[in-house]
């Protein structure tokens, strides 16, 4: 997946924990995952992910998803909102 659906997204949140929050209260849509983010980080998102039904998609670089999502630095994950 390239950047565009985060760069498109009309509302983000930017961060595991505010991810988790936002896919456990029914608002998350999608998830994106920074390829190089730590493993321990990301492996509870994608269980929860799953047991929710929201998509998963992956981009390659954690400075390039915080550069996209407006930050100056990493991102390991963003949830897209509905």
């Amino acid at each position: 997946m390239s950047y565009d659906k985060v760069k498109s997204a009309n509302r983000l949140l930017i961060g595991a924990k505010q991810a988790k929050k936002a896919i456990q209260q029914g608002k998350a849509t999608r998830i994106v995952i920074a390829k190089d983010a730590e493993e321990h980080i990301t492996q509870s998102l994608i269980e929860l992910c799953r047991n929710h039904g929201v998509a998963v998609s992956y981009v390659d670089s954690m400075q390039e998803l915080g550069k996209v999502c407006g930050i100056d630095v990493g991102a390991a994950t963003a949830a897209i909102l509905d």
